[in-house]
């Protein structure tokens, strides 16, 4: 590192300790906290916080406790800029970073390689000399993963499109190489608890996911905010060219959970994307009789419905050959993308023939699921159906009833409702808890609602294909 140009810590002693010892006894502590059973497959990107270490440092963790036994030698973070304003994406090229646990190098390999990429990379100063978002990383990495390279980009104007150029740019340099990618952002900023909560949500579901695009889409309109919004789309996006096949988000807070202080909160998320080539997961679900032939027809009709609809034909008829298919009975259409959910809507009680909900439903899941924009034509031929055929809802007295894999939960207070289906949980490693508490959060309710007397907890099980 003889005459290159350090760029020394701007937070230290005030966003994480200036001490050694004492930021290196925090960061163990709050890894040290972190209960969750990793998930199965190849860690390709994670995505951390970067608040200071005593309001998201116990969030962070559940990123970097995966690391512990996945070591990784170099390291690529995208983090937005905070004080500077410029197009594209910036690389400090003239030295490592120094935290108070040493010097981080350079991987001047890839530094030099981004800046060769046309159009949208370069080296902008202001971009780096006071921002803390790529910083407040290096710390964590340097517990877990002591010796390692960095390239540390800082994103400026985060349309999609200098996403998608930038995460272009990162697939092109990093194809070949083992690089860890990393994210970092926060979530909304000074709304109340209850509100933090309804907006973040928005980004957890388009996390968990994997569907970058809705992501982009759901932060241009509003619906959502992320003050790294743009660094996440993009490793989102390099990381599935890369490989990665799902998304697992690991853990969600706001500063309202670390200060009690609920009235102007900011949120922070853990989440990892993984290549996980599809171990045996088991079998989901239930066996409700359907034949072969049956689910068959049954997918073949819920996808010629969503195309007959997407290019404006009738939509098309449809005769059941057998008597189970005109059960009543409520179902669920998911349509996917690349292994990414697409749209996803259902009827959780029977209403009419399964033949008939299940056109019904493929219809609302392609095009009116609020989480993503309609489905177009150009993305047909790409789609995969998957159909969940329910079983009667069944109030849940005794929570050791509940069994991941086959059933799915229900949860309902006041006007506030969330589901989610038997699959999620096995495709999440979820155990029984941390499936109540993620019901709890796609109802919008705080993690630990199901134990409080006045929600009502319903479970289920579905024949899924």
């Amino acid at each position: 590192m003889k005459g290159e140009k350090i760029r020394e810590s701007v937070i230290a002693g005030s966003w994480y300790p200036a001490n050694k010892k004492a930021l290196e006894e925090e960061i163990r502590a709050h890894i040290g906290k972190v209960k969750f059973s990793p998930p199965q497959g190849e860690i390709v990107a994670m995505i951390a916080p970067h608040a200071g270490y005593a309001y998201s440092g116990g969030v962070a963790a559940h990123a970097y406790r995966l690391l512990i036994d996945r070591p990784f030698d170099r390291v690529l973070i995208v983090a937005p800029s905070h004080r500077a304003y410029f197009q594209g994406a910036s690389v400090y090229k003239l030295g490592g970073y120094r935290t108070p646990l040493g010097v981080v190098p350079l991987d001047r390999e890839i530094v030099d390689a981004l800046l060769q990429q046309p159009g949208s990379i370069d080296y902008v100063p202001q971009a780096h000399s006071q921002e803390h978002s790529l910083e407040i990383q290096l710390p964590f990495l340097q517990v877990v993963l002591q010796d390692f390279k960095l390239t540390p980009i800082v994103m400026g104007e985060q349309s999609f499109e200098n996403c998608a150029r930038l995460a272009d740019s990162i697939v092109s340099v990093c194809q070949d190489k083992k690089v860890l990618l990393l994210a970092s952002s926060d979530l909304s900023h000074f709304h109340s608890y209850d509100e933090a909560r309804r907006l973040d949500q928005i980004v957890l579901d388009r996390v968990s996911s994997f569907n970058p695009e809705g992501l982009a889409e759901s932060l241009k309109r509003g619906e959502c905010e992320a003050c790294g919004g743009g660094p996440m789309v993009s490793v989102m996006l390099a990381a599935r060219k890369l490989g990665a096949t799902k998304c697992k988000v690991l853990q969600y807070a706001n500063s309202g959970d670390a200060t009690g202080d609920r009235h102007s909160v900011v949120g922070y998320m853990a989440a990892a994307l993984i290549n996980n080539p599809g171990g045996d997961k088991g079998t989901v679900g239930v066996d409700l009789g359907l034949s072969e032939e049956e689910k068959k027809a049954l997918r073949q009709l819920a996808y010629q419905t969503i195309r007959s609809r997407c290019l404006g034909e009738p939509l098309p008829e449809f005769s059941p050959q057998t008597s189970k298919m005109t059960e009543p009975r409520g179902a669920f259409v998911c349509v996917k993308k690349a292994g990414a959910l697409r749209g996803c809507i259902g009827m959780i009680e029977a209403r009419g023939a399964l033949h008939e909900t299940i056109k019904e439903m493929a219809v609302q899941a392609a095009f009116s699921d609020p989480r993503f924009c309609a489905l177009q034509p150009s993305e047909l031929d790409g789609i995969e159906v998957e159909i969940s055929v329910l079983t009667p809802m069944e109030r849940v007295t005794d929570l050791d009833k509940i069994e991941i894999g086959k059933h799915g939960l229900y949860i309902r207070k006041g006007y506030r409702s969330g589901l989610l289906l038997p699959q999620v949980a096995v495709e999440n490693g979820w155990d029984r808890e941390q499936f109540l508490e993620w019901t709890c959060r796609k109802a919008g309710l705080q993690p630990n609602a199901w134990k409080k007397s006045d929600v009502e907890l319903y479970m289920f099980s579905a024949d899924v294909f």
